[in-house]
């Protein structure tokens, strides 16, 4: 799993110097939705359907065309054997590797000191209380598992905390017993402030509960063993990650005890065999029918070429709600780039702002904006042919609607109609022609319609390993990184020069912190360190 500088893909051209690009460009402008025709993809038990999007021979000729000239075949083929995809912390990106039915020796080792640890905990019927305490993605994946197969409630109760906010902390430990309570610290640095505070925090609480050995009720999930180790986690409560593996891609892994212990390890199992089905999809589908490289290149499309700044996520599904944050973090912390392989800028917009809330919810919330505000967006909606409740009218009604807001997007309603609907009505003509403008929907929104046939860990896994792939070949086209995350790293220096302020450590100097290329705040930023500093002097 060692790579090495020479495993250093190609750096790529900036897109403007493509003719492939421009091509590609000219034959979205002239694509068009054809809403008379069916564009079904069937990928590892999932359908999309793209009938939504621009298409045409010709723009499906140049998006082949500006992936060869990407060399993406050549990518995909380096990212799923694991050598360098992360070029700027010369590591691979192999979370494939993770849910693979026979994988490394490491890996699988992993996996069974997991399900060791699950089966003991359950035929002890210990451990009635979890918190798990995670960010980011060692967060946000767990809590879409649990959430979507434990909606119910199961004998365990989860808790999460992941803000640095103490009354996070403090709410995620009310009310529970200290000696029958686990908690799973997963941070793949063991660095991690948030984490590590809150953990801090809960380890106080058992101690002050009388807890005899605190460090036997926590756990740790981190590629730096050595440190949870330091922190005093024993050896066998400690699970490993790598570093080959970003957080954003880490459900995969052990971080997902916390999922075993509360929903069970056949959901965990389940998910990778459905991620496993869609790895292989998308390495060995033809283009033209591979359902990552679909949605990427429509993608592309909408950000790129007709200039959408967001695309919406519309699960129709109560259990999905928390579909939303972890396809936000995964796109948004790995296409929200602005800076090429080679060092130069980007030539063309890049990751949208991606946001949504399940429907029917949003379509009291903000179905009105997307479908007659002066941007809208591109949706993804999601939705699941059968439920799992008894009560079919309810189901009934969710399909309904979510065909209904796709359509009334796709299709819109002109003038023309909208005048005949008020005429109807019995309206004065005056009237009628009024309101009719207010009734006007342009129509011709993209969208894509992804149907799960019902929600598995097997539909999840592979609804999830889709997206991570739609993000590969996108970040391929624009060249740019989507495995780290240099933004968020440098507000991480900050907030550590401005904390020693606040404890009073040279606030009235306004120093900054090493690295930094100003030697003092803002005029704003000072004013509030001092001001904030005054409250926690004694």
């Amino acid at each position: 799993m060692s790579a090495t500088a020479s495993d250093h893909p190609p750096l790529p051209l900036p897109l403007p110097r493509l003719p492939e690009w421009a091509a590609f460009v000219e034959a979205a402008k002239a694509a068009s939705i054809r809403v008379n025709e069916l564009r079904l993809v069937t990928a590892a038990g999932l359908q999309l359907d793209l009938s939504g999007q621009r298409q045409s021979p010709a723009l499906s000729t140049c998006a082949e065309a500006l992936l060869d000239a990407r060399h993406f075949d050549t990518l995909r083929t380096q990212l799923l054997a694991g050598q360098i995809a992360n070029a700027t912390e010369s590591r691979a990106a192999w979370h494939t590797a993770l849910r693979e039915p026979a994988p490394t020796n490491e890996v699988a080792a992993e996996r069974r000191r997991m399900n060791d640890f699950v089966r003991m905990a359950d035929s002890e019927r210990r451990w009635r209380n979890i918190v798990h305490i995670g960010i980011g993605g060692s967060d946000w994946g767990v809590r879409l598992a649990v959430s979507a197969f434990g909606y119910q409630g199961t004998w365990r109760n989860v808790r999460f905390v992941a803000n640095i906010d103490g009354h996070a902390i403090a709410g995620g430990l009310a009310g529970l017993d200290p000696r029958d309570t686990l908690i799973v610290l997963a941070s793949k640095s063991f660095t991690t402030a948030e984490t590590l505070q809150n953990g801090q925090r809960a380890v106080e609480w058992l101690r002050a509960a009388g807890v005899a050995n605190p460090m036997g009720q926590i756990v740790a999930i981190t590629a730096k063993p050595e440190a949870a180790r330091a922190w005093g986690v024993p050896d066998a409560h400690i699970f490993k990650l790598w570093d080959w593996v970003g957080g954003r891609f880490s459900v995969w892994s052990s971080v997902s005890l916390t999922t075993a212990l509360a929903v069970g390890s056949e959901v965990v199992a389940g998910m990778l065999a459905g991620a496993v089905a869609m790895d292989a999809h998308f390495a060995q589908t033809p283009a033209a029918e591979n359902a990552p490289i679909q949605m990427a290149m429509a993608g592309i499309v909408n950000r790129s070429v007709l200039g959408y700044g967001s695309l919406n996520i519309a699960p129709y599904d109560f259990r999905l709600a928390n579909l939303v944050p972890y396809i936000q973090q995964l796109e948004m912390e790995s296409l929200g780039k602005s800076t090429a392989l080679d060092g130069q800028p980007v030539s063309v917009p890049t990751g949208p702002a991606i946001w949504g809330m399940q429907g029917t919810d949003a379509q009291h919330t903000f179905f009105q904006w997307l479908h007659q505000g002066s941007d809208g967006a591109p949706v993804d909606f999601v939705v699941c042919r059968q439920a799992e409740h008894d009560w079919p009218e309810h189901h009934k009604s969710l399909l309904a609607n979510c065909l209904a807001q796709r359509e009334a997007l796709l299709r819109g309603k002109t003038y023309e109609a909208a005048l005949d609907e008020c005429v109807a009505e019995g309206m004065p003509m005056d009237k009628a022609r009024w309101l009719a403008r207010h009734r006007v929907h342009t129509g011709g929104r993209p969208s894509n319609l992804i149907v799960l046939p019902s929600l598995t860990p097997y539909t999840l896994g592979s609804l999830l390993a889709m997206y991570e792939h739609k993000v590969f070949v996108q970040a391929v086209v624009w060249g740019i990184n989507p495995f780290d995350q240099w933004g968020v790293e440098y507000g991480k220096v900050l907030a550590k020069g401005i904390m020693a302020e606040l404890s009073g450590d040279d606030a009235d100097n306004q120093a900054m912190p090493a690295g930094n290329t100003a030697s003092h705040h803002d005029a704003s930023t000072a004013h509030w360190v001092k001001t904030f500093a005054k409250s926690f002097k004694v």
